[in-house]
């Protein structure tokens, strides 16, 4: 049996994708006439209609401001975003709801996690361990840190596949490491990071650890109690869900012992000219009104996606990573950037001769959306000596067909600057 057959054979027997693709009107969209082949999912994954229709049903029958109100409306409300954070808690396997703070998405996740612990617990000296892969929300609130504070970064190097390497990761640790930041899943090349182990040494050591999980969520089963990890960054709108809402997951015992980021109403318990006592978790971390209808259509996203299920997910996924890296290793004048053993659905390539930007103008016409650009990693750019790359990535609503579009598109980019 050849590959492309095993592939169609597996993802058959995986996922009803038709049927799944119905459940996404914006697929049925034409671009210049031509079907949307939707392959820019690390930057934003679209929304079934369940979850548009979630979205709908609270604004038209539920909306009201949450907490504290007697009436109707707004008791209602507040048991919906309370339900919300119960649902995210479980599609993360967190040990209690009250370690999920929603966020407007990772960057403000991780940025509330070097206010709220880095600026308490990181002092002059010290030292922050990150990887070349992190994207910049990863990188530029631990320097703004490290600015003020007088600690370092030190930085874990990657081989030519794209992959950490992991005994310069452990020789990075000393008397001085007060912080690990690493990202589960590479935006810009696709690597899978193995975090599991790098947790265990960092903790090993009194160490603690933030994942960036912005592209891991959408596409794999998450067990944060069985990482071990600290802290787990996420954002909504590319796990199917709204724009404007993420989830910081918390150990219970860190939280308690964090700083609040921002201050406000909801985030206290009381409040004189003289002092102010602080609310519990999550309360604490969430100043201000929620965005309680994005939160509601989270909660109603990871419903579709658990309903769906991820690891049936992450395999058709692969599928299409497997059939489109052995589909492009085909072509002449086309390399693959990101060649890492454990990959997600991301295929990062450059064409000779041609600039990203044109690619991607090039394949729009062609009705194809892909991602041109740095992807806000330009450690990882500056590694491979490219300046940008063009980024095809999948989610479970693409197919086989898709990605013979994108390939027969990339014929045309060659076609057209020969």
């Amino acid at each position: 049996m050849s590959a492309i057959e095993a592939s169609l054979k597996s993802l058959s027997r995986a996922l009803d994708v038709e049927h799944i693709r119905a459940d996404f009107p914006i697929l049925k969209l034409k671009v210049g006439g031509k079907p949307l082949v939707y392959l820019d999912n690390a930057a934003s994954s679209q929304m079934p209609q369940p979850v548009i229709d979630r979205l709908v049903r609270y604004q038209t029958t539920q909306h009201a401001n949450i907490n504290r109100a007697v009436h109707y409306l707004s008791e209602v409300a507040t048991a919906e975003y309370h339900e919300a954070r119960c649902k995210l808690a479980r599609f993360i396997n967190a040990r209690e709801e009250r370690e999920v703070i929603f966020t407007s998405g990772t960057t403000d996740a991780i940025n509330l996690v070097m206010q709220g612990y880095g600026r308490k617990f990181i002092g002059p000296g010290d030292e922050i361990i990150l990887t070349t892969l992190e994207h910049h929300s990863n990188i530029v609130p631990w320097q703004m840190l490290c600015e003020e504070k007088g600690a370092k970064i030190r930085v874990v190097p990657i081989n030519d596949a794209g992959e950490l390497l992991i005994d310069e990761y452990e020789n990075l640790f000393n008397e001085r490491t007060r912080f690990v930041g690493v990202m589960h899943v590479s935006n810009a090349l696709g690597t899978v990071n193995p975090i599991k182990p790098m947790i265990a040494f960092a903790h090993a050591r009194g160490v603690p650890v933030l994942i960036d999980g912005a592209q891991a969520a959408p596409h794999m089963p998450l067990d944060v109690q069985d990482l071990d990890c600290d802290f787990y960054a996420f954002s909504g709108h590319k796990l199917c869900g709204p724009t404007g809402i993420g989830v910081l997951y918390g150990k219970a015992a860190l939280l308690e012992k964090m700083q609040p980021f921002k201050g406000g109403g909801d985030m206290i318990l009381s409040v004189t000219f003289e002092k102010t006592i602080y609310n519990t978790i999550p309360h604490k971390f969430e100043a201000g009104t929620p965005p309680i209808a994005a939160a509601i259509g989270l909660g109603a996203a990871v419903d579709y996606l658990a309903a769906t299920g991820m690891e049936r997910i992450a395999a058709h996924e692969l599928d299409l990573l497997n059939y489109a890296t052995e589909q492009v290793n085909r072509m002449p004048g086309v390399r693959i950037i990101g060649t890492a053993e454990k990959k997600a659905a991301v295929l990062s390539f450059a064409v000779d001769g041609v600039h990203p930007h044109d690619v991607g103008t090039l394949l729009n016409e062609e009705g194809v959306a892909i991602r041109t650009g740095h992807h806000c990693a330009q450690p990882v750019m500056q590694r491979f000596k490219v300046p940008a790359t063009s980024r095809a990535s999948f989610a479970f609503y693409n197919t086989l067909a898709e990605v013979d579009a994108l390939v027969a598109g990339i014929r045309t980019v060659q076609k057209v600057f020969a």
